[in-house]
């Protein structure tokens, strides 16, 4: 019983007169040739020329996905050869951009012998036309498949497969987001033969008023224009490698992951407050001061030979993927109540692998008094150390307010009087965490309305033409209850 045994060859980038002599010859002798599509220069002269030929146009009106088009051809394809030697025949070069042969390629495994005969691609015509040398480094791109995070803006990038204005319009919203919306980008179609154009283009006409078909492709120039890359992260990569690097700047190469410290705290109440201002703009400048603290970290890591932002990247990578087994993996949880309760499972096992005995491990001591309070009693909550109604929790707050009372009755020191203080604050971030009101951001927002007001009570004063330490106690609250009622 013989193999079942699919032949392939490459129909060229254009015309007929682009074939080789040996392609044409091996077309003209096979008994059927099979092609992916009718819509080709070449299958046109062919016909002309008595060839018989099958295509396969109509699995395209049949489904609305390109993979089940070339799903669909290579299963045809593979259920022909078991009764026949199949011609198979695709634009270009059966190797470059061309899915149904990739398809092909991974059925050998299964038995199928499929032997690639060649062709000439689009693709030194298209360097031709569009005189460029892709020494200098190019990225090929399918269209129907595009994604323009991958994009190497740097290169000569090439977008194939941009055969109708529905893929043309996906190509542009794509490049958009990486690039200006007038950025030159150039169209060629038909490259290489007597019906071939190139025009150039601003990157917001792009789908539409062109002469678009199955042989267009795009080309986008390498950006040049180094202000046009700094929403790359590479960009800003290169920048705090020049910020610490010979000729850099003082201040940055003398700082240490201990000296930079405060300022990560300092820019995470920053982004709160951002936030709570419900400002875009400032809080896209306070995020990117966060990713600047994580990428000076980095770069002081990667001086000191220690590790990379990559390492930064692919440890958070993996704890996403690895604590995420309902959505990365096969578990399940409908709720975020159940997710919670799979990341602690999760987070648990990868504790007992670290020796870390203490369900209070973990814990970042340098934590703000009241957020490290809140993290503690949430860890204690978890094996049931917790009250579940709210009267003993304010029993508990009354009782050390009595106790802080009485240690100031009998003139205790300071750290016995600062203890009972601190059992108070303790005890209020129970009955904050009771309600489900984060103690952090509760006293943020008192802090900044105290300023507020006494902000408008300098105002004030200083348009009355006095000064605040002038004023009487009474004074004073006649102008802070005048704040409030501003408010």
């Amino acid at each position: 019983m013989s193999i079942p045994t699919i032949y392939v060859l490459g129909l060229g980038a254009g015309e007929l007169g682009q074939l080789t002599v040996q392609m044409y010859k091996r077309i003209q002798e096979c008994p059927n040739l099979y092609v992916r599509t009718k819509d080709h220069p070449v299958v046109t002269e062919l016909e002309q020329e008595g060839k018989r030929i099958v295509g396969f146009d109509d699995i395209y009106e049949k489904h609305d996905q390109f993979h089940l088009v070339y799903e669909e051809i290579v299963e045809i394809l593979c259920k022909k050869s078991h009764t026949e030697d199949v011609f198979y025949a695709v634009p270009g070069h059966p190797l470059v951009a061309e899915k149904t042969v990739e398809l092909l390629l991974a059925k050998r495994a299964q038995g199928y012998q499929v032997v690639i005969e060649g062709g000439s691609s689009f693709l030194d015509p298209l360097f031709t036309a569009l005189e460029i040398d892709p020494i200098q480094g190019f990225q090929l791109v399918d269209g129907t498949s595009f994604k323009a995070e991958e994009l190497e803006l740097k290169q000569h990038m090439i977008i194939c497969q941009v055969y109708d204005q529905f893929v043309a319009s996906e190509v542009k919203l794509g490049l958009m987001n990486r690039l200006p919306d007038e950025y030159e980008v150039v169209v060629v179609t038909a490259a290489g033969t007597s019906k071939q154009e190139v025009k150039k283009v601003p990157l917001y006409e792009l789908d539409h008023g062109m002469n678009i078909s199955n042989l267009t492709t795009v080309y986008v120039p390498p950006v040049q224009e180094e202000s046009l890359l700094y929403q790359e992260f590479q960009s800003l990569k290169d920048v705090i490698a020049a910020l610490r690097g010979p000729g850099g700047c003082p201040w940055d190469q003398e700082q240490t992951h201990q000296s930079l410290k405060p300022f990560i705290i300092e820019e995470a109440y920053e982004v709160l407050e951002a936030i709570d201002e419900e400002d875009d703009d400032h809080l896209i400048e306070e995020l990117g001061d966060v990713l600047l603290q994580v990428m000076l970290h980095a770069q002081i890591g990667e001086d000191e030979g220690w590790f990379t932002i990559q390492d930064v990247i692919r440890s958070v990578t993996e704890k996403m993927i690895r604590r995420h087994p309902h959505v990365f993996g096969e578990q399940k949880a409908e709720h975020s109540s159940e997710v919670v309760k799979l990341w602690d499972e999760i987070k648990k096992k990868e504790t007992k692998n670290t020796n870390q005995e203490s369900i209070l491990s973990g814990i970042p001591q340098s934590l703000p008094g009241l957020l490290l309070a809140n993290a503690i009693q949430k860890k204690a909550a978890k094996v049931g150390f917790d009250w579940k109604e709210a009267s003993p929790i304010w029993e508990k707050l009354y009782e050390e307010i009595e106790e802080f009372k009485a240690e100031l009755d009998l003139n205790s020191s300071k750290e016995k009087a600062s203890k009972e203080l601190g059992d108070i604050l303790f005890a209020i971030v129970n009955v904050a965490r009771f309600y489900q009101i984060d103690p952090e951001i509760a006293i943020m927002q008192t802090n900044n309305k105290f300023k507020n007001r006494f902000q408008y009570m300098e105002r004030q004063a200083d348009e009355k033409g006095i000064k605040l330490d002038t004023l009487s106690l009474e004074e004073l609250d006649i102008l802070w209850e005048e704040a409030k009622q501003k408010e």
